[in-house]
């Protein structure tokens, strides 16, 4: 038993540790964002932004293809794979002289990093099942969450000292590491008995399969919102803290703070999810987010922006809400389609990805001169998710 125990820890670090590969890419280049700006052309400070945002554009897309070819080559080696073209990105990413440069890298960087994210969940799937499968995802986002909270401080250090090009080489050390453990630890998920031959209509049957599970389609679409309102932050953040706090020092601890909400609810989700159940969680701090958002647009519609205190207070209230609602929604949604858990794996990605980052352009663009908008986003798309809860209450009303 204590082994197993062990081999088990071991294997949600390293899903984590697969996943920590996209948070790192983006959260540690945060406090660079200017400083890279200036080095690539930008006038725009909003246009900043687009350097968070279009790597989430390549993560959709990439989803589309490790997701179905995993169904069929096994999870290992696409992954694999999608780290050397993370490299390749990074290269290009380093050396780029213009923003168009730039943004390819970074879209680029999201399709190779869409293996690593994909396929861990996709190996979560393979391995465990129901409300113990959202209990694995809530540890593996908890340590997950660890990145965020160190990424934007260590970032900052090799912003200081050795100037933004050395965050990449910091990404690429970091995701070697994880290939290397990958490789020398983890034996091959996918149940041979589930590997699908490789042809074409293998993501198109896999689409069909997907669409015939209703619950798989709205929660895929819910997570589509959450993500977006999530990302608008991701993006906005810097200016916020930066421009319109002028808390540019304090920026990496404001957002390691808030990302240790998170993390802090995920862990109790890992606790709670299995005594009440993955949709009771989610029904219950969906009402949470879109109360919080809701009080915060209604306190300060037309001021300006409350004092720093004031707005991480309801940040971290916002942010403690989505720490059950991240984990459980992708659950819920890969609940049904355990049995093509790549392809599965990756319209989810795909579809939640490609539908979060409109959103985040969108609401990212009226964030000026107040944080305002974010909030609004929130509610909004809370409230759309809310709706949509009720399409699938029925299926889990006696559970």
């Amino acid at each position: 038993m204590q082994k197993q125990n062990k081999k088990q820890l071991e294997f949600i670090a390293l899903m984590a540790s697969l996943m920590s590969l996209v948070a790192l890419s983006i959260d540690a280049l945060l406090p660079a964002l200017s400083e890279i700006g200036k080095a690539v052309g930008v006038t725009q400070s909003n246009d900043n932004q687009l350097l968070i945002t279009m790597i989430f554009l390549g993560l959709g897309f990439g989803q589309l293809i490790s997701g179905p070819i995993s169904d069929s080559l096994g999870r290992k080696p696409v992954i694999y794979f999608g780290f050397i073209v993370f490299v390749i990105a990074s290269i290009i990413c380093v050396y780029a002289d213009s923003l168009e440069m730039m943004i390819f890298g970074r879209i680029l960087q999201g399709i190779g990093l869409s293996a690593p994210r994909t396929i861990s969940i996709a190996m979560v799937r393979d391995s465990f099942s129901g409300d113990y499968m959202a209990r694995i995802m809530s540890f593996v986002v908890v340590i997950f969450i660890l990145v965020p909270i160190v990424a934007p401080a260590i970032g900052k250090i090799f912003l200081d000292n050795f100037g933004w090009q050395s965050i990449f080489y910091s990404q690429l050390l970091f995701g070697v590491l994880v290939m290397f453990w990958l490789w020398k630890r983890q034996p091959e998920t996918l149940n041979p008995a589930h590997k699908k031959p490789f042809k074409v209509s293998l993501f198109v049957d896999g689409t069909k399969e997907f669409l015939k599970h209703k619950s798989a389609i709205i929660f895929t679409i819910i997570s589509g919102f959450i993500t977006g309102s999530f990302m608008v932050y991701l993006s906005a953040s810097q200016k916020i803290f930066e421009e319109q706090y002028a808390l540019k020092e304090e920026f990496p601890f404001i957002f390691a703070g808030l990302a240790f909400g998170v993390g802090l609810a995920t862990f109790f989700n890992g606790t709670f999810v299995v005594k009440y159940g993955m949709f009771k969680l989610v029904s219950v701090f969906m009402v949470c987010f879109v109360a919080i958002s809701l009080t915060y647009v209604l306190l300060f519609f037309g001021e300006e922006n409350p004092s720093a205190t004031i707005l991480l207070t309801f940040f971290a209230l916002q942010f403690f809400s989505l720490g059950f609602l991240f984990g459980n929604i992708r659950s819920l949604a890969m609940q049904p389609i355990g049995h093509i858990a790549g392809v599965g794996s990756a319209i989810n990605g795909f579809v939640s990805t490609i539908m979060a980052v409109p959103i985040a352009t969108l609401i990212g663009a009226y964030v000026t001169t107040t944080s305002l908008p974010l909030f609004v986003g929130f509610f909004v798309c809370g409230t759309i998710s809310l709706i949509l809860l009720q399409l699938v209450k029925k299926q889990y009303a006696k559970s």
